[in-house]
């Protein structure tokens, strides 16, 4: 997957109307002119940039996930043990989820209206992010810092689950912040693999 950001200010604009749009009426209940609207451009903006709506659904997959890759090179560049750089992984899993809550409303609901060659590129992407998460549970239980009573694979399902159902009870106004969020989070993690 192609990890370079949209640069451009009316390329963030649009994708940001894009997401807002998508996630509060659905990818079917939102037109280009809603879009262009929203974003207060015109559609050959949006064409000048985006080939279609369709598009501009990938370009908000491909962004979260692009972010998401880019903290996990930079946390497990950090040369710290394996379970601390899970716990900072998991810390900023939920807070990227939170920031964007709007493309992660997406990504949780509008998958399946991705066409076939822009659905694999994000199913690559997902599978190499759980591939390298799992990769550091597996460290942290071969070097004893976390228990290996449950399979590195299930506490990597579980976590990126859960962080994929954070659009369905995160509320940005709500009671907790996303950084007490991750801490709760963190804190039930590595109290169920707390070492024997």
């Amino acid at each position: 997957m192609d990890r370079s950001f949209r640069d451009s200010p009316v390329e963030r604009q649009l994708l940001a109307a894009a997401a807002r749009l998508f996630a509060r009426k659905g990818f079917d209940g939102v037109s280009v002119s809603q879009i262009v609207d929203a974003a207060a451009l015109t559609k050959g903006a949006l064409y000048h940039y985006f080939e279609s709506k369709n598009d501009l659904l990938y370009e908000i997959y491909r962004a979260l996930l692009t972010r998401q890759l880019a903290d996990l090179d930079r946390i497990t560049g950090g040369g710290l043990p394996p379970a601390e750089t899970l716990r900072l992984l998991i810390t900023e899993l939920v807070k990227s989820a939170a920031a964007g809550i709007d493309e992660s409303k997406v990504w949780a609901r509008e998958m399946h209206r991705l066409d076939e060659a822009h659905l694999l590129a994000v199913r690559i992407g997902r599978r190499g992010y759980h591939d390298r998460f799992r990769q550091i549970v597996e460290a942290a239980q071969a070097q004893g810092e976390l228990s290996s009573s449950v399979s590195p694979e299930t506490v990597t399902l579980i976590v990126l689950s859960m962080v994929d159902q954070m659009p369905q009870w995160y509320r940005p106004d709500g009671p907790k912040s996303p950084t007490q969020i991750a801490a709760e989070v963190c804190a039930f993690v590595f109290a169920a693999l707390r070492p024997e």
